[in-house]
């Protein structure tokens, strides 16, 4: 079974492609995503 998963946003910096001791290759990235989110306290956006 294969998992499908779209990510559409900036990437950080480059990808970082290495393999496990096996041979499974293994890919890392970093995402800035833009999301908005309430404080705890009030409600308010925090910035």
């Amino acid at each position: 079974m294969l998992n499908h998963v779209v990510l559409m946003d900036r990437l950080t910096r480059d990808p970082e492609l290495r393999h496990t001791q096996n041979g499974t290759p293994v890919a890392s990235f970093s995402l800035a995503v833009e999301r908005d989110f309430k404080s705890k306290d009030d409600g308010d956006l925090p910035f």
